[in-house]
């Protein structure tokens, strides 16, 4: 796996492959050379030829690329290239290319294994099928000039050199599809985790920063009594409180491990509950349905504005702690929009009943009115995605979600659930 990844810690005690690769190329390069010396001296051109084309394949296979403006698809080309042309072009005793032929073999295809696996999509087939021909196609530079060889020595030369290469190229693609995977999977896993914090603090810290601006604005009012200031101080100070504990769990959920891992691929939880734990948002707190009544009296405290709820008994534990805490954003949702665009609300109600199949039925209404005007200056950019994120978590649970005018006089958000 890519050492970049979040779930990956690189080894400081393990030595880098460029500190090996390249020691071992300068030692493949001399010991390849070195034959060149004990060659008859009417053949020491062709055998330096074949010598440095080995040792062209042999530095590309085993050097880290890129080197410098040199890519691993520019440097396996170029291999490639040279030693097809030495294929075409050779002028030696028909016995000298078995000396380097094994070693160049074995370093075409290690060129083959790093250019399917590590090049981009877009020149990993071109530069492999090069590098492959030239493997599969180095035999006949022996097998073709062996006098009264017959065709039987190059066909099985191809056939021999053709079946390594395959097995070599496969295990190449398949290492790189786990590799693209892994990819995938790390970068799903972070966007995971965007979306997490990204509902926390659209769910949790901005509704409580909505009713902080409401406050600050109501008491701003002309004739405030000083019970009513000393109250709403107090109100100021516990929905600061409670956004700052928001903040700190999803701080505290970022720092700490989760327990994902990716194996084969795949973004799995070593605790199920974790999981489930945060399914309403980057927040550890489990809420759901039975935390209903607390949050419809908290809101209630804010402003002249009669909240209540009725939740009907059995419906607390009907649904999955995610869908119960998609239930809980919906309500929240639609109470913070009650604040931000109908102030003019004098009466909310949210209800909770059971429906039909084993489903959970809500619904938020007020009296504010169809026309939404909202109290909160715009700021640029803001809002806009809340509902429309929830309705997609609701279907994600099998449900559904709506919201528009109930009445003449009023606003409804209504959500179903179905139950596990």
């Amino acid at each position: 796996m890519p050492t970049d990844s979040p779930f990956v810690h690189p080894d400081p005690a393990r030595p880098r492959p460029a500190r090996i690769r390249r020691p071992l190329a300068a030692v493949s390069a001399f010991a390849l050379l070195a034959p060149v010396l004990l060659a008859q001296p009417d053949a020491r051109g062709a055998a330096a030829l074949l010598a440095l084309t080995a040792v062209l394949a042999a530095v590309a296979a085993l050097l880290p690329w890129p080197a410098g403006r040199i890519t691993l698809g520019a440097a396996a080309g170029a291999v490639a290239g040279a030693s097809l042309l030495v294929d075409a072009v050779y002028p030696g005793p028909y016995r000298l290319p078995a000396l380097w032929l094994p070693f160049e073999w074995l370093a075409l295809l290690g060129l083959l294994f790093r250019a399917v696996r590590r090049l981009p999509d877009r020149s990993a087939g071109p530069v492999g099928g090069l590098v492959g021909l030239a493997a599969v196609l180095l035999p006949l530079r022996f097998a073709l000039r062996t006098p009264q060889g017959g065709a039987a020595g190059p066909v099985v030369g191809v056939l021999l050199s053709l079946l390594p290469l395959l097995g070599v190229a496969g295990a190449a693609l398949y290492l790189r599809v786990l590799d693209a995977r892994r990819e995938r999977a790390v970068a799903r896993a972070r966007r995971e985790q965007r979306l997490e914090v990204a509902r926390g603090l659209h769910d949790f810290v901005a509704h409580e920063i909505t009713g902080i601006v409401l406050e600050a604005q109501a008491g701003q009012l002309p004739g405030q009594e000083p019970e009513e200031t000393t109250a709403l101080l107090r109100r100021l100070e516990e929905a600061g409180l409670r956004a700052l504990d928001s903040m700190d769990e999803m701080v505290g959920a970022l720092r700490e491990p989760s327990g994902r891992e990716v194996r084969d691929g795949k973004s799995d939880s070593s605790d199920g509950s974790d999981r489930e734990g945060r399914a309403g948002g980057a927040t550890t707190r489990r809420l759901g349905l039975a935390d209903l009544p607390e949050l419809v009296a908290r809101f209630g405290t804010t402003g002249a504005l009669r909240a209540t709820v009725e939740l009907a008994p059995g419906t607390a534990g009907r649904l999955s702690a995610e869908a119960e805490a998609t239930a809980y954003a919906v309500v929240l949702e639609a109470l913070t929009n009650i604040r931000r665009h109908a102030p003019q609300a004098t009466e909310v109600t949210v209800r909770v009943a059971p429906g039909e199949r084993g489903a959970v039925e809500l619904a938020v209404t007020d009296d504010g009115g169809p026309a939404r005007k909202p109290l909160l200056r715009r700021r640029p950019g803001a809002g806009g995605t809340g509902l429309a994120g929830l309705t997609a978590r609701a279907a994600a649970h099998g449900g559904s979600l709506t919201a528009g005018p109930s009445t003449p006089a009023g606003w409804r958000v209504g959500c179903s659930l179905p139950g596990r």
